[in-house]
């Protein structure tokens, strides 16, 4: 699972540009959005897409499910997971 956190944070850092923060910047727990990680609603788009493409995943913004995936590093990779078995 670790593993997969990592490319999760590697993903997030190369996708929206974030040059000054490493993986382990990232807390796996933190929240993404607002007073974690700080991305926003255009941020929540590019990541979408970029984890559809590298995942082979089919995102809904209006699904509820895929909203509470991208809380946290923990729960994107619980999602991904799930999403591929």
């Amino acid at each position: 699972m670790e593993k997969l956190h990592n490319e999760i944070k590697t993903l997030i850092i190369n996708v929206l540009n974030l040059e000054a923060i490493m993986p382990d910047d990232i807390d796996t727990q933190a929240p993404l959005f607002g007073d974690g990680l700080g991305l926003d609603s255009i941020d929540a788009l590019e990541l979408g897409l970029a984890i559809k493409n590298k995942y082979g995943i089919v995102l809904s913004a209006e699904n509820e499910d895929t909203k509470k995936a991208f809380y946290s590093i923990q729960t994107l990779a619980n999602f991904i997971l799930s999403q591929q078995q």
